[in-house]
């Protein structure tokens, strides 16, 4: 949530494309000065690598920004295969480099089947998540790595959308808390060959 003592008292929604290379909070604190907005809050975080769908709330509007933040959520991701990294997307310190099997798409659809409903998943240390009230993140800088409890999310929608030179672009529809990373860092290592978020774009709410 973001203030300005001396702001206007502005209220609404704006629905930003966020480009990539910002943070959300970046992305908020720019807008809100354009506007001179008083009081405004985003819906979900976007990573600096990701671009897409940001929904930020102004005035009276961030009220409803708790049940924003608890909506369904859209994406679409690409992910490089056979290059696991630290952060799990393309940004980060290659960890593992594997060849790449060649799979069909059948195979491909199969092992997708595995990761579509409920579930639990095990949020990355690269997040903004807190233990012991320091960021995930930050630990993670100075190369320790802490046990995190997996979270309950749903997998909604995971459809292939296209499969070549060792990436697979994918639709996700899911619940809130789930991290796209992660999900492509488990897609990779059932694949046997690893794989990182090259792209990510969030399109709906």
């Amino acid at each position: 949530m973001s203030r300005r003592r001396n702001g206007k008292d502005i209220d609404g929604i704006l629905l930003l494309d966020k480009p990539e290379g910002i943070s959300s909070n970046h992305a908020l604190r720019r807008v809100s000065r354009l506007l001179n907005a008083r009081k405004a809050g985003h819906t979900g975080s976007l990573d600096p690598l990701a671009t897409g769908l940001l929904v930020l709330c102004f005035g009276r509007a961030t009220r409803i920004s708790e049940w924003l933040l608890g909506a369904e959520k859209t994406y679409l991701t690409t992910a490089r295969l056979g290059i696991t990294t630290a952060t799990g997307d393309r940004e980060g310190e290659t960890l593992i480099e594997r060849s790449v099997p060649a799979f069909s798409n059948s195979q491909i659809e199969s092992l997708l089947e595995e990761f579509r409903g409920e579930q639990q998943q095990i949020p990355p240390m690269y997040s903004a998540l807190k233990h012991e009230g320091r960021r995930l993140y930050e630990i993670a800088r100075e190369g320790v790595e802490v046990e995190r409890p997996p979270r309950d999310i749903i997998i909604y929608s995971l459809q292939l959308k296209d499969y070549g030179d060792n990436t697979l672009s994918l639709f996700v529809r899911c619940s809130k808390g789930t991290y796209i990373r992660t999900l492509v860092s488990d897609i990779g290592e059932r694949l046997g060959c690893g794989a990182h978020v090259d792209t990510l774009r969030r399109i709906s709410l």
